[in-house]
């Protein structure tokens, strides 16, 4: 199977187990649902030989239209803060997680399969002590093909939030983490709140961002809908993805930057230059020939 497009669903729903089932029982035109600091609670009792009345079972919801992928924690302290659910109708692609690459409770790197190109998606959800991006700061990963990274950073700044007057030091780092997968922030189509205050003294606040690539017909058009919050303090975004254009855009660009192919190809070029024979220029018609 080819899938030309996705529709990328994202939000964080503050722990609240009831917005997961209503994304999952209403959101089925949607192919990719990000979300961030599910609710992970009992959610029935398991068998056990050590207790008659059954162990309790930890999870999150499920839906028979969706496969959820979600990093298995290593203890009750170490519960994924991202997750992600995939439309059964584009299962053929051969979505995986991706623990190989990014080993974090805070972020989701999953991978698929489209017209013979291995791509990859990441769901992040940065705390306030930004644990995430200093992961992923200190973790050298060496992938071409990230359609998107998206969504709470928890990072307030003038660059895309105009009711704050600073630029931080965590948004460099930010910025450094996209342009190492070839991403630039995305506006969206309508510039308003992602975050809402619980104290009406607090002013609300842009924290949820996407990242694409900027040669996207989709950059700038990702949508943030304020009449989707429900009980949550942050809106829902959705974006679209051409997958095929995705697909062209990085044939032409093919190598990765600051691998060890840019190095060769860097200093192929450099010798190249250092070996032309310019003794002979007399004339602009000599230089244009050496050109």
């Amino acid at each position: 199977m080819n899938c030309n497009i996705l529709k990328f669903f994202s939000q964080n729903i503050r722990k609240n187990k009831l917005i997961v089932d209503t994304i999952l029982e209403t959101q089925f035109s949607y192919d990719i649902v990000f979300i961030q600091e599910p609710s992970w609670s009992i959610i029935h009792s398991i068998p056990s030989s050590n207790n008659c009345e059954g162990e309790p079972l930890v999870g999150v919801p499920h839906h028979p239209n969706w496969t959820m992928f979600a990093r298995l924690p290593s203890n009750q302290s170490d519960y994924p803060r991202a997750m992600t659910f995939i439309n059964i109708h584009i299962s053929c692609l051969c979505f995986s997680l991706q623990n190989d690459i990014l080993n974090h409770r805070d972020i989701f790197c999953i991978s698929f399969l489209n017209q013979v190109s291995t791509f990859f998606m990441i769901n992040v959800y940065s705390d306030s002590s930004q644990s995430a991006l200093k992961y992923l700061k200190d973790t050298e990963v060496n992938i071409s093909n990230v359609i998107i990274m998206t969504e709470d950073f928890n990072i307030r700044d003038s660059i895309w939030d105009p009711n704050y007057p600073f630029h931080l030091y965590n948004s460099e780092l930010l910025f450094d983490i996209a342009d190492s997968f070839s991403l630039n922030i995305s506006n969206p189509i309508e510039n308003v709140p992602t975050r809402f205050s619980d104290n009406n003294n607090n002013a609300d606040s842009v924290l949820d961002l996407v990242f694409l690539h900027p040669f996207s017909s989709k950059f700038n058009c990702h949508v943030i809908h304020l009449d989707w919050r429900l009980s949550s303090d942050h809106t829902l975004i959705t974006v679209d993805i051409l997958i095929q254009e995705e697909r062209i855009s990085h044939m032409r660009q093919s190598i990765v930057k600051g691998s060890n192919e840019e190095k060769l190809f860097v200093k192929s070029i450099v010798k190249a230059i250092k070996n032309l024979n310019t003794s002979y220029i007399q004339k602009s018609d000599d230089l244009e020939k050496v050109v």
